[in-house]
């Protein structure tokens, strides 16, 4: 479909914005689907925030997608927030509707939406999840909505420690998901821990631009083939972690369809429609 005057405006804002993939995702999906809209990547400078915002209502984008490190700087900006962005006090999906910017999260139901995708009964479960940033606690946040059984979480022991086992209680207070939070340097508590886990996710940005692991070597020995180890990072495509656990025997995923989940997500929170997720799926790879 061409542009014209009526095209609708998407976007995603970061700092830096160059390395998305998300304009290839959406594009795809806008033509797919026959939508009049593109989506462009922009890169704000985290000064600009205030004015990209102002942006969005004067020129009257109909969605954005936003990354770091504006997850959390952009509520205040906002008119509303969904009960789940509020949950975590971060957003990564904004829709204008009429004028009203309105913020939800859609990175930790996109990684379970891809599990499940995959024939992942989530059900019942034990995860263990290494940190607890932005999308650690999207994630932790929309376990107890998958009916997760167990959630153990590995953070370390700094300033925010104490803040973080607070939040989690307030979360297991209103959930049957059982939520226990443990420092991230306690190898045994850890080793025993994962032999107990069905699933490990690593939300830690380690194996990202370091290759080595997210933790101690001798941690790996508490891997069994009947697991599933999962890290968010997609670049690259395999991680050190991934690595030594696929040679451990365990079903091992990056990134990339959670990627594609959140998506999917966010393409329907604009726009009413389903994301076309096989036909985005062959770009992405």
């Amino acid at each position: 479909m061409k542009i014209n005057a009526h095209t609708a405006l998407y976007g995603f804002i970061a700092y830096p914005a160059k390395h998305s993939y998300s304009p290839a995702m959406y594009n795809c999906s806008f033509k797919h689907c026959r939508l009049n809209a593109r989506y462009l990547a922009f890169e704000v400078a985290p000064s600009n925030l205030s004015e990209a915002v102002s942006g969005i209502r004067s020129l009257n984008l109909k969605g954005i997608n936003l990354s770091m490190p504006f997850k959390r700087d952009i509520i205040p900006f906002l008119d509303e927030i969904t009960p789940e962005a509020r949950q975590i006090q971060a957003v990564n999906t904004v829709k204008n509707e009429n004028g009203r910017l309105i913020g939800a999260t859609t990175d930790g139901d996109g990684m379970f939406e891809d599990l499940k995708s995959r024939g992942w009964n989530l059900k019942g479960r034990k995860i263990t999840v290494l940190g607890a940033g932005g999308a650690g606690r999207s994630i932790i946040a929309a376990a107890a909505r998958y009916n997760v059984r167990e959630v153990n979480i590995f953070k370390r022991k700094n300033s925010t420690y104490t803040q973080l086992k607070e939040w989690v209680e307030s979360i297991a207070d209103k959930s049957e998901t059982e939520f226990n939070v443990y420092p991230y340097n306690d190898d045994e508590k850890m080793k025993n821990t994962l032999e107990q886990s069905d699933i490990l996710i690593n939300t830690t940005n380690i194996g990202m631009t370091e290759k080595r692991l997210p933790f101690g070597e001798d941690v790996l020995e508490s891997l069994s083939p009947n697991q599933l180890v999962y890290d968010i990072i997609y670049q690259p495509a395999e991680t050190v972690l991934l690595k030594k656990a696929k040679e451990h025997g365990c079903q091992i995923y990056n990134g990339l369809g959670m990627l594609l989940w959140q998506g999917a997500l966010a393409f329907n929170f604009w726009t009413g429609q389903k994301m076309p997720v096989e036909e985005v799926k062959k770009i992405l790879q």
